[in-house]
């Protein structure tokens, strides 16, 4: 098949060339992406999700915090912070596919090192206040606008992952891939308030639950950062 000059993303190299300083340690070069009319409507697929997902990241986490601050719930809020940052992989991805930058080949690496700041920004205010609540043994109080709105979030949050994950093979986009990957973070994360809301409800002695499931946030929130911020290290 015939490719026009730029409907690829790289270029081999002539007469068999090495034009990577560390060809020892790379893996070998994946084949070239083909920037057809179907690759072009799957970016434009990319884009469309993002800002749906941005919609609707705004909604849970404004009601998320406004439910997780009244109740004094460290894993909703915590979670609902979290929405930001999902939030944000959204923006990433919608600036990564509009205008020249839909065919950029650094945009995608900037993008996972905005995002993985984020998540270590987000790390150390749930861990500081999941902490200060397990020694203070303070004790959440349960929602019901919580638990629906954490349900709601695991029953959207796998399905837009996984969406998300199709087009990312198809666009070969870890930028997409990276904005799925949190989708599902955020649906685990949603089971795990939804479990520690429903069991306050109807057990106040499992308050501990809240304080340890904002932790595991954390520790989700940074192992996310550092993957995002490894990216591809050889860059050739």
């Amino acid at each position: 098949m015939n490719v026009p000059p730029t409907a690829t993303s790289k270029t081999a190299p002539a007469d068999g060339a090495d034009t990577c300083g560390c060809a020892d340690t790379c893996a070998p070069a994946a084949p070239a992406v083909v920037h057809d009319a179907q690759w072009l409507r799957a970016a434009r697929w990319a884009r469309w999700l993002a800002w749906a997902s941005l919609l609707w990241m705004c909604t849970e986490g404004a009601v998320g915090l406004w439910q997780g601050i009244a109740v004094g719930s460290i894993a909703l809020v915590g979670w609902a912070l979290g929405s930001a940052v999902e939030g944000l992989a959204s923006v990433i991805v919608v600036w990564r596919f509009t205008g020249s930058r839909t065919l950029s080949e650094t945009a995608e690496r900037r993008a996972q090192q905005a995002v993985a700041v984020s998540f270590w920004l987000l790390a150390p205010y749930v861990a500081a206040e999941s902490v200060r609540d397990l020694l203070t043994a303070h004790h959440a109080e349960s929602t019901w606008i919580g638990i629906a709105l954490t349900a709601v979030a695991l029953l959207e949050m796998p399905l837009l992952g996984r969406t998300k994950h199709k087009l990312a093979r198809r666009l070969d986009s870890k930028a997409t891939a990276g904005e799925g990957t949190q989708n599902y973070l955020c649906g685990a994360q949603a089971a795990a308030v939804l479990l520690t809301l429903a069991v306050v409800a109807v057990w106040p002695g499992g308050w501990w639950l809240d304080p340890a499931i904002g932790l595991v946030i954390t520790a989700a929130a940074i192992w996310q950062g550092v993957e995002a911020w490894r990216g591809e290290e050889c860059t050739c």
